[in-house]
């Protein structure tokens, strides 16, 4: 079934799936580079957010837990370590790894360094409140 009608109900135009990068060509220019993000997915209204972050060997993430949002975790390049408190997790080139809400973990860059992509729902905006009385 098809559909002469592409836009919304709403009379605006709809939006379209576009290529946001190259993540291959991204990782290889980071090389050496210093630890952070590479790439933000920042188009308005998007419902996820989305990272490209580059840990440089011998850096590491620490222990933390994301209490609220599930989070895949792609290796792009080189490797790396997922520790959890089942053990240490090898993460090599292509990996895909699920960190479900609530669950604690650390990463840590291998001897060629880390660079990862990582995908979760987008956090809603800050809110102010009234002070409870």
């Amino acid at each position: 079934m098809t559909s002469e009608h592409t836009g919304r109900p709403d009379g605006e135009a709809a939006p379209l799936p576009r290529v946001l990068c190259d993540t291959a060509a991204l990782a290889a220019a980071a090389g050496d580079g210093p630890a952070g993000a590479l790439w933000r997915l920042a188009e308005s209204g998007r419902q996820l957010d989305a990272n490209v972050v580059r840990l440089p060997p011998g850096h590491r993430v620490d222990t933390h837990r994301e209490p609220d949002l599930d989070v895949l975790l792609l290796v792009l390049a080189g490797d790396g370590t997922l520790t959890a408190p089942d053990g240490d997790h090898p993460l090599p080139t292509g990996a895909l790894t699920w960190l479900p809400h609530g669950s604690t973990r650390s990463l840590a860059a291998g001897p060629d360094g880390l660079t990862y992509l990582t995908v979760h729902r987008r956090r809603p905006g800050m809110t102010i409140r009234p002070r409870p009385s």
